[in-house]
């Protein structure tokens, strides 16, 4: 069992911890504990649910929180972020995976014959918005120079734009820029703002692509082929975004039909690479700021997945679904927005990190510049997209598997919340009133979910004041 982090282990919360497990209702909160699998942000709610006979308006009967520990119950907060909830986002990685791979071999609802059709992993990178620090490596794995230059010169802030060390993996220097002033932080934070928009036009500049191969009209190439994708967003150390993809080819009627015979491997890897160069976005101008037009970087990665090999299906959805609960907090900014009272020198970042968050800040006052949201989404470095997307016909959804979870979970928890047992041939009216109690934990129970969950600790938001009074006050 991990022990849980020293820095939380306080007398205050070691008192709270005692406190807890003395009460009278502590197996009951244990019970909780483990059937929200060691959620650390639960949220707290208060209400009934009342059971009705529609025909008579007879109460059949009633949950009401008052029998819960502390008057409330808690559901897990089902984040998909690991620096908030590692136990809630290990749940929403496993969803992920399962969903992936039944993409790639099947089931789920997705036939076998679905791992014989052509497909790619495909990587779409962002440009360069300046040199950075990096670690490079040989094939055979010797670590080279970051950026050695023959002739070594400075740039016009008089810092050197020459670098021989060779990185750790841990070093703070990694995705830094060699001189913060010429680095083009707008750039970057733009181009994050407007990737879900170049993706967009990806996807459309495919299809024409491989409706051009097939002799047809992009119209009529859904009656002989259906594209389908899976893709996650990373972001790189310097604070960009990029897009790790699978592309798989179908017949019409999505994956339990064959695609045509010249719809190879290689047929869409042609299509993604002229997809990729042909497709650009042009950002809004400002009268201090002109237009300019983002493409994606020079690095395309493609690659056959196959059952076997380097590259499996099995390999792909790990690492898609490692990716599906990361978000920006690599480059060193915040996990959580940037509120207006927020003192942007204070905050708790990388001085990277700040310098876009303030690109994002002062592009986003601007009123040409509103439609992007980048000042809400500074905490983000202007990335707005979501984090895992899917087309339609690609496998099952996250809803379907999280409604069997659900089902597998009512019939065998050993503690309810008094769900009256229904058939399918019951008439029940189900009226519930619930109302929001807060969220979080103490202290003392964060330590307690470590120990009877054996999750780990990582640094747990702050908790509001009046969060905090109602906590305290069970």
């Amino acid at each position: 069992m991990p022990r849980p982090a020293s820095s939380l282990v306080t007398p205050l919360a070691a008192r709270d911890m005692a406190a807890k497990m003395a009460r009278p209702d502590f197996r009951r909160w244990a019970a909780r504990t483990r059937a929200l699998g060691g959620c650390l942000q639960p949220i707290h709610l208060k209400g009934r649910v009342d059971y009705l006979d529609p025909a008579t308006g007879e109460l059949l009967h009633r949950y009401t929180t008052t029998s819960e520990p502390g008057g409330t119950l808690r559901v897990a907060c089902k984040t998909r972020r690991a620096s908030r909830c590692p136990a809630c986002a290990e749940v929403y990685r496993a969803d992920t995976y399962h969903l992936v791979k039944a993409g790639l071999v099947g089931g789920k609802g997705v036939p076998a014959t679905v791992a014989a059709h052509p497909a790619a992993f495909v990587t779409l990178t962002a440009p360069s918005f300046g040199p950075v620090h990096a670690r490079r490596t040989t094939p055979g794995g010797n670590v080279r120079p970051c950026r050695p230059r023959r002739n070594t010169t400075t740039c016009p802030h008089g810092r050197s734009v020459s670098c021989t060390a060779r990185h750790a993996p841990d070093d703070p220097r990694l995705g830094e820029p060699l001189c913060p002033d010429c680095y083009d932080h707008h750039g970057t934070v733009l181009f994050n703002a407007l990737a879900p928009e170049l993706w967009r036009r990806f996807t459309l500049a495919l299809r024409r692509r491989l409706a051009k191969t097939a002799g047809t009209t992009v119209a009529a190439l859904g009656e002989v082929l259906t594209v389908s994708f899976a893709k996650v967003a990373e972001y790189q150390r310097r604070g960009t975004v990029h897009f790790h993809a699978i592309i798989r080819l179908d017949g019409p009627g999505g994956p339990a039909t064959t695609p045509p015979g010249w719809a190879t491997y290689e047929a869409l890897a042609e299509a993604v690479e002229q997809a990729v160069r042909a497709v650009t976005v042009t950002t809004p101008a400002t009268e201090s700021i002109p237009a300019r037009v983002l493409a994606w970087g020079d690095q395309l990665d493609i690659r056959p997945i196959t059952t076997t090999g380097e590259l499996t299906d099995t390999a792909v959805a790990g690492y898609i679904a490692k990716y599906a609960t990361k978000a920006a907090e690599c480059t060193g900014t915040l996990d959580r927005r940037i509120r207006p009272t927020d003192d942007l020198d204070a905050l708790p970042v990388s001085d990277h990190a700040r310098r876009l968050i303030a690109a994002c800040l002062h592009l986003g006052a601007l009123p040409e510049m509103a439609g992007l949201r980048l000042a809400e989404w500074a905490h983000m470095l202007g990335f707005r997209g979501h984090f895992t997307t899917k087309s339609r016909h690609y496998s099952t959804t996250l809803a379907r598997l999280r409604a069997a979870r659900i089902r597998h979970n009512q019939q065998h928890q050993q503690i309810t919340t008094g769900r009256l047992p229904l058939t399918e041939e019951d008439r029940v009216l189900v009226i519930a009133h619930w109302r929001y109690a807060g969220r979080g934990l103490t202290p003392g129970e964060a330590l307690l979910t470590a120990a009877l969950t054996g999750t780990p600790l990582p640094p747990l938001n702050p908790l509001t004041a009046a969060e905090r009074s109602r906590l305290w006050s069970h």
